[in-house]
C-alpha cells in the first residue's frame, strides 16, 4: 500500500472515529456472495448457540439486540425530524451481509453482531459532504436539534427502561420486604433439620419475639449461644407449629463463640401493586438507578480501578467493567431465578447503565458530540458558520478510544476466564 493510500485511510479512519458510520462515497449495492454467507451465518450461528446453551440468554440478547434498534431509532427519527439527512441504518459492524435503499437511506445488516450505528451527515467539521447537502447536515441545525438529536439514543434507553420495569411491577409485582420471614433453605443435619423445620416454613416468632424480617430473625440468632434451647413458631401452609431447636457452634466460625441453627432465610419478594403504583414506583426506583448508574460508570472509566482488576488487587464489583459475555452469564441466574420478570429487571438495568454511560463526554460516545455542540455554542454563540475544530481533538478521541479498548478487553478478561 502507497503512503497516499495509507494516509487516506488513516484520514478515513479519523472521521469514522468521530462522525460513526462509514466515509465511502460509493457503498456497493450489496455484499459479495463471500460476506454474505459468513456473515449470515455468524448470526444465525449466535442464536443458535445461545439457545442451545440457556433459553433465558437467548432472551436477554434479542432483548439487547432490539434496545439497540431503538437507541440508533431514537437518533434516525430526530434527525429526519429536525430535517437532517441521515444516510445509513446498520445493526452490527464491519462488511455488510445485507441492505436495502429506501428514500435515500440504506438499511441492513453487518457482520459483527456488537452494536449499531445511524449515519447523519455532517457530524463535525471533518466529515466531508457535497455542497448542495450541507444545509441538512447535523453540524448546520440549531443547538437545540443537535442536543435532541444526540440526547435520543440515551433518552430511548430511559423510556425502554421505564416501560419494563412498569410492565414488570403491573404483571410480577416489586420487590420489597413482605412482612414475612420464609425459610429458603434448610441445613442437612444441622439443629433445624433435627428440629423439623422445612423449605417455605414461614417464621412467625422466636421465643415468644415476633419476628417480620431476615435482619430480625438473623440478629435473634446472632445473640444466641450455642447450647441453648429455643422454641420456634412457623406457618407451614395454613397450619401453624411450634419447633424447638437446640443450637450448636457455627461451623464456619472459629474465632468466636456463635450459635448455629442452620437455615437461610428471606423476607424479600415481589409484592403485587396496581398500576399507578407501578408508574410511580418505577420511575423513582429509575431515578435512583441513574444516580448509581453515573457513579458506578465514573468508577469503571478510572484506569486505575479497571487495572487493580486484571492484577487482582481490587475486588469492588461497582467498579469492575463488564461486557455482554458477564451480562449473558447473569441473565441465565436472573432467568432461572426469577423467570421473565428476571429477564426483564436485567434488560432495564442494562439499558439505564449504558444510556448513562453513552452520554459520558467521550469521544466518541454520543456525550462526546454534546459536549462539542455545547462547546460551540458557548464559544460563538448562535453562529452556524463557526465549527470547532475536532482534529485537534483526535489526541483526546485516540485516548477514550485507548480506553474504552481496554475497559472492553478487561471486562471480556474477566467474564470469560477471570474469577
Amino acid at each position: 500500500m502507497s503512503e497516499v493510500e495509507e494516509r487516506s485511510r488513516f484520514e478515513r479512519m479519523k472521521v469514522e472515529v468521530v462522525s460513526g458510520g462509514t466515509q465511502a462515497e460509493e457503498p456497493p449495492a450489496e455484499a459479495d456472495r463471500t460476506t454474505k454467507i459468513v456473515g449470515i451465518a455468524s448470526w444465525i450461528g449466535l442464536f443458535a448457540v445461545l439457545a442451545f446453551v440457556s433459553p433465558w440468554i437467548l432472551v436477554f440478547v434479542v432483548g439487547l439486540a432490539v434496545s439497540i434498534i431503538l437507541h440508533e431509532l431514537g437518533h434516525f427519527w430526530t434527525a429526519r425530524k429536525s430535517g437532517m439527512k441521515a444516510t445509513q441504518f446498520f445493526l452490527g459492524f464491519g462488511p455488510r451481509v445485507w441492505s436495502t435503499h429506501r428514500n435515500g437511506v440504506e438499511y441492513g445488516l453487518r457482520a459483527i453482531p456488537l452494536g449499531g450505528f445511524v449515519k447523519i451527515i455532517g457530524m463535525t467539521n471533518l466529515d466531508e459532504v457535497p455542497e448542495n447537502d450541507e444545509a441538512v447536515t447535523y453540524r448546520q441545525a440549531s443547538y437545540p436539534r443537535r442536543m435532541w438529536v444526540i440526547t435520543a439514543g440515551s433518552v430511548m434507553h430511559m423510556i425502554i427502561a421505564v416501560i419494563l420495569i412498569t410492565l414488570i411491577y403491573s404483571a410480577w409485582g416489586r420487590v420489597e420486604e413482605t412482612g414475612e420471614v420464609t425459610l429458603a433453605r434448610i441445613v442437612p443435619e444441622s439443629p433445624a433439620d433435627q428440629a423439623g423445620f422445612e423449605p417455605d416454613d414461614v417464621v412467625l416468632s422466636v421465643d415468644g419475639t415476633s419476628v417480620e424480617t431476615s435482619d430480625e430473625f438473623r440478629a435473634l440468632l446472632a445473640e444466641a449461644q450455642p447450647g441453648t434451647e429455643h422454641t420456634f413458631v412457623v406457618r407451614r401452609g395454613s397450619e401453624e407449629l411450634t419447633l424447638t431447636a437446640t443450637l450448636v457452634q457455627h461451623p464456619d466460625v472459629d474465632d468466636k463463640v456463635q450459635g448455629f441453627l442452620g437455615v437461610g432465610s428471606t423476607s424479600i419478594d415481589r409484592v403485587e401493586t396496581s398500576f399507578g403504583e407501578a408508574v410511580t414506583s418505577g420511575t423513582r426506583d429509575l431515578a435512583t438507578g441513574v444516580g448509581q448508574a453515573v457513579t458506578g460508570v465514573a468508577k469503571v472509566i478510572n484506569p486505575v480501578n479497571v487495572w487493580g482488576h486484571l492484577i487482582g488487587t481490587n475486588d469492588d464489583p461497582t467498579s469492575r467493567p463488564g461486557t455482554i459475555v458477564g451480562a449473558a452469564k447473569i441473565s441465565d441466574d436472573f432467568g432461572e431465578y426469577d423467570g421473565w420478570a428476571g429477564i426483564l429487571t436485567l434488560l432495564a438495568m442494562v439499558n439505564v447503565s449504558v444510556g448513562v454511560f453513552n452520554m459520558f463526554p467521550l469521544l466518541p460516545l454520543d456525550g462526546g458530540h454534546a459536549a462539542i455542540a455545547t462547546y460551540e455554542r458557548i464559544r460563538y454563540g448562535r453562529s452556524r458558520k463557526r465549527l470547532a475544530d475536532v482534529g485537534k481533538l483526535m489526541p483526546v478521541a485516540a485516548m477514550c478510544v485507548m480506553l474504552l479498548a481496554f475497559m472492553f478487553l478487561t471486562g471480556l478478561y474477566l467474564d470469560t476466564l477471570g474469577s
